[in-house]
């Protein structure tokens, strides 16, 4: 029995360090393929490892728009971050706390609106945004993104964990209903907010499709839509899987160094509240 306990445990770990080669190999052969040569990447397009280490992908993306591409993305990101967490928190307090007709119809759109797949809702904002003349600009790159329907639910389900007892106290100290949850009740959140933050940055940075119906003018292009224009061919000549991977892995290293700093917040999302 010890003996198939030991010979069981090792064929699991076996198959578990399998599957967990074949999840990051595509991650392995980006990094190698960057730091290849054009004809290396030709030649040996499944092996991770370079035949000779260099730089040269990454100078030519130097000059290309990558620069334009990455402050496209900068400011998208931190104004979609900005609103997410304001407006989401705001939208989830509201419908955990106040009581207004219509609050279970708006709840329950707000469920639907998560079961919707994103790519239904392209064309809406394309005629939305080219009936209000945001089509082309900043804003109308950002505002679609502002809010998030998963955000909301996240909030609202912390706040209606939160003991109403705590806001019964504020108001008997004299807080309104807006300085209860900007004072009392949201910094208790802390843990949800540093979800939402890391979830909606992850989002809006990464967000192609919105980005890509929201302009056309490759001033505009933040780095996934510039890296598409580079898979798509359309920026140069040849395969240049060195050029695209190497921005690629550019494009992801902000969102990996923000996700493993922080991602013990994403696990305690149920802190902060006081139940009876």
């Amino acid at each position: 029995m010890r003996r198939r306990r030991i010979l069981g445990r090792v064929l699991l770990y076996l198959a578990l360090l399998f599957f967990a080669v074949l999840y990051i190999y595509p991650f392995l052969l980006d990094i190698g393929t960057a730091f290849k040569t054009e004809t290396d990447a030709a030649a040996h397009p499944l092996n991770p490892f370079p035949q000779h280490w260099v730089l040269s992908a990454f100078r030519e993306l130097e000059q290309e728009d990558f620069l334009r591409w990455l402050a496209n993305s900068v400011i998208v990101t931190v104004f979609v971050t900005l609103g997410r967490v304001l407006f989401d928190s705001m939208a989830g307090y509201a419908l955990a706390r106040l009581r207004f007709r219509g609050r279970g119809g708006l709840f329950a759109a707000i469920l639907a609106i998560m079961a919707v797949p994103g790519v239904v809702l392209l064309i809406p904002t394309f005629l939305v945004l080219k009936q209000l003349n945001l089509f082309n600009t900043y804003p109308g790159m950002i505002l679609p993104l502002m809010t998030d329907a998963a955000g909301v639910f996240i909030m609202r389900q912390f706040f209606l964990s939160v003991h109403p007892s705590i806001e019964e106290a504020a108001k008997i100290d004299g807080a309104g209903i807006f300085r209860t949850f900007w004072s009392v009740v949201l910094p208790m959140a802390r843990p949800q907010l540093m979800t939402l933050t890391i979830l909606s940055f992850q989002g809006s940075w990464n967000n192609f499709s919105t980005i890509l119906v929201a302009h056309e003018s490759p001033s505009l292009d933040t780095l996934t839509t510039g890296v598409g224009r580079l898979v798509s061919g359309e920026l140069g000549a040849g395969s240049q899987y060195p050029l695209q991977l190497a921005a690629a892995l550019a494009m992801t290293i902000p969102v990996a160094i923000v996700f493993f700093i922080f991602q013990k917040y994403i696990l305690r999302t149920g802190e902060g509240a006081i139940k009876e």
